[in-house]
C-alpha cells in the first residue's frame, strides 16, 4: 500500500486553493467594475426639496434643525408610519402596448421621463393564477434579466419585469447611467426608493386586475433591497427571492465597490451614522419584524465573494431570519457580485431562482 498523504499537507493544499480562487474572484470583479467608464462623481446635496412630498414632512417642520437633523427626522418618521409612507393610490390609465406595460406613477418627479412607469410583460399559459415579478440591479440596461424572464415563462409563469426608476425607457435625457436612483443626493435616493416600491405595488394592482392571485418576487441587488420593501409592505407577495441581499441600505452604499464614486462625494460631507439615520425609512432592518408577520416563504442567494453587498452584510439578514423564524432556504453561489452574471455563475444563479418559484408559487 502507498503513504498516506499528511493530513496538513491536504490542509495546506486546501487553503492555497481557496486563496487562489478569491484572488481570481476578486480580480476579475475589478475587471468588471472598471469596465464601465461613465461613472459620474456628482455633488453631494441633502436633497431636502425631495423630502417635501413625503407624508412625514407634513407633521415634521424643519424648524432650524440642521439638514442631517431634519432627514434623520423625516427617516424616523417614515420608518414608523411606513404604511403611509409607501402608501398610494392605484393609478387609472394602465395601458399595455405590445407587450409593455405602462402607467402614471403615483409618486412624481420633477422628470416626465421617469413619472412614467414602464414594465415588460411576458405572458404565459397559467392557470393557476400565478404571476412573478422581475426586479432588475442596478443600472441594468433594458435587455438584461430578460433570459430570467424568458426562462420563467418557458415553465408557465407569467412574468412582469418592471423598469426601476430612473433605469432604461425611464431614463433621463443626455444620461448614461441610472445616477439618481442612488446617489450623492442623500434625499432623491430616499425619494427614488420609495417611487419603486410604490411603483411595483401598483404592478401587483394590474396583474389582479387580470385575474392573478398568487404572486412572487424575484429582485437582484438594488433590486433585491426593493423587494424586500415592497414585501414587507405587501401581503400579496408570497414568495421572495432576494438575490444578493442585505440588512442595511447606507452600509452597502458606504463600502461597496460598485458605489466608490459616490463614497467620493460623501466624504467630508457626510458621515456614515448621518447617512443611516437619514435612510432609515428604506432600510431592510427597519422592517425585518413587520416582514416576520405575514406568511411567507423566502429565498436569500448570496456571493461568497461579493465586493459589493459584502458577506456581513448578508449574514446579518440570515441572522435576522434564523431569529425571527422566517420560512426560508438559502443558496451560496461562488462568485462575486458582477460576475454573478457571468457563465457559468448566472445559470447556477438562475436555477435557484427558477426552482424556487416552481416549488412555492
Amino acid at each position: 500500500m502507498g503513504a498516506l498523504v499528511p493530513l496538513r499537507w491536504i490542509y495546506r493544499a486546501r487553503v492555497e486553493l481557496n486563496r487562489a480562487y478569491r484572488q481570481r474572484m476578486d480580480d476579475w470583479e475589478m475587471k468588471l467594475m472598471t469596465a464601465a467608464t461613465n461613472r459620474v462623481v456628482r455633488p453631494f446635496d441633502w436633497g431636502l426639496d425631495w423630502a417635501e412630498h413625503w407624508p412625514s414632512a407634513r407633521e415634521i417642520a424643519r424648524n432650524g434643525h440642521d439638514p442631517a437633523g431634519y432627514l434623520a427626522a423625516l427617516g424616523e418618521a417614515g420608518s414608523r408610519a411606513s404604511e403611509e409612507f409607501f402608501g398610494y393610490q392605484t393609478p387609472t390609465d394602465f395601458q399595455l402596448r405590445d407587450d409593455i406595460l405602462s402607467f402614471t406613477s403615483p409618486v412624481r418627479t420633477p422628470y416626465a421621463e421617469n413619472n412614467i412607469a414602464h414594465a415588460q410583460w411576458f405572458p404565459a399559459s397559467d392557470r393557476k393564477g400565478r404571476a412573478i415579478i422581475v426586479l432588475p440591479h442596478w443600472n441594468a440596461k433594458v435587455n438584461e434579466h430578460v433570459g430570467l424572464c424568458k426562462a420563467l415563462q418557458y415553465l408557465g409563469l407569467p412574468t412582469l419585469r418592471v423598469s426601476l426608476p430612473y433605469h432604461d425607457r425611464r431614463m433621463l435625457p443626455g444620461f448614461e447611467r441610472a445616477d439618481y436612483a442612488v446617489s450623492s443626493n442623500v434625499g432623491r435616493t430616499v425619494d427614488s426608493t420609495r417611487q419603486a416600491v410604490i411603483d411595483i405595488r401598483c404592478c401587483l394592482d394590474w396583474l389582479e386586475s387580470q385575474g392573478y392571485h398568487r404572486f412572487g418576487i424575484i429582485g437582484t441587488s438594488l433590486g433585491s433591497a426593493y423587494a424586500f420593501l415592497a414585501s414587507a409592505h405587501d401581503a400579496r407577495l408570497r414568495a421572495n427571492v432576494y438575490n444578493m441581499v442585505s440588512l442595511y441600505f447606507a452600509d452597502v452604499v458606504w463600502t461597496g465597490l460598485s458605489t466608490l464614486h459616490i463614497r467620493q462625494s460623501f466624504d467630508g460631507n457626510v458621515d456614515l451614522p448621518q447617512l443611516q439615520a437619514a435612510w432609515r425609512a428604506i432600510t431592510p432592518a427597519e422592517y425585518v419584524h413587520r416582514y416576520s408577520t405575514m406568511k411567507k416563504k423566502s429565498l436569500f442567494i448570496y456571493a461568497t465573494y461579493d465586493s459589493t453587498f459584502l458577506r456581513q452584510y448578508s449574514d446579518a439578514m440570515l441572522e435576522e431570519a434564523r431569529l425571527r423564524e422566517f420560512d426560508h432556504d438559502v443558496a451560496v453561489v461562488p462568485c462575486g457580485h458582477y460576475t454573478m452574471g457571468r457563465t457559468p455563475f448566472r445559470y447556477l444563479d438562475g436555477y435557484h431562482i427558477c426552482n424556487f418559484f416552481l416549488r412555492n408559487v
